[in-house]
């Protein structure tokens, strides 16, 4: 099938493969900048304990960047009066940042989460991220939609061979179609449209139908 051999013949990145995980688990889609062990958060402490903030003006748009910068010299300038002002300053700045990255990306801020609650596929992606290759990944990925899309394709045709039995048995066919199709169409999507945060890529093409 082209969709498989997409991931089995190309390299795509970490945040395409952690969405299209998420799909293939049944998982709800989901960020993790807002985890205390997150990119953003792990980023924003080194940034507090060295005093430079120009490295995490990236997690924010440029409207955002003066509100960062001036929350950050104030805290930078109270966080090591006391260890408990330190501790309140620091995420309060954590805070905010978090909050405007969010924005940024049109999504609620619902506050910072615990250490430990990132998706293991999200790791993953950042793991290979870290590692700088993502083979073993895509790999991964390649297998479980492929299993996913037989799974999928074997239950529609046995309800297909039993579809005109009876009404039952026609709309046990219709829903293992959609199933099937609406499965199918989420990770065409994935790949050729949008990168985990929603955004569109270079490829216009549309294909959302309705059954």
């Amino acid at each position: 099938m082209e969709t498989i051999n997409y991931f089995k013949n190309k390299k795509i990145s970490t945040l395409v493969i952690a969405a299209i995980l998420l799909l293939v688990n049944n998982f709800n889609a989901f960020a993790h900048c807002d985890t205390m062990d997150g990119p953003v958060v792990i980023e924003a402490m080194e940034a507090l304990n060295n005093g430079n903030v120009v490295p995490l003006l990236k997690w924010v748009k440029k409207e955002y960047e003066e509100e960062i910068k001036a929350v950050f010299n104030h805290v930078q300038a109270v966080r090591n009066k006391d260890p408990e002002v330190k501790k309140l300053a620091d995420r309060y700045f954590l805070e905010t940042l978090i909050r405007l990255h969010r924005e940024g990306e049109g999504a609620p801020y619902t506050g910072l989460k615990s250490a430990g609650t990132i998706a293991p596929c999200l790791l993953k992606a950042d793991q290979a991220l870290e590692a700088g290759s993502v083979d073993t990944l895509a790999e991964k990925v390649g297998n479980e939609v492929e299993k996913a899309i037989k799974e999928r394709f074997t239950h529609l045709m046995e309800t297909k061979a039993h579809k005109n039995e009876s009404v039952e048995a026609g709309r046990e066919y219709v829903k293992a179609y959609v199933i099937y199709v609406h499965f199918i169409e989420g990770v065409h999507n994935l790949i050729s449209q949008q990168d985990a945060h929603g955004e569109e890529s270079g490829n216009q093409e549309q294909g959302k139908h309705d059954h």
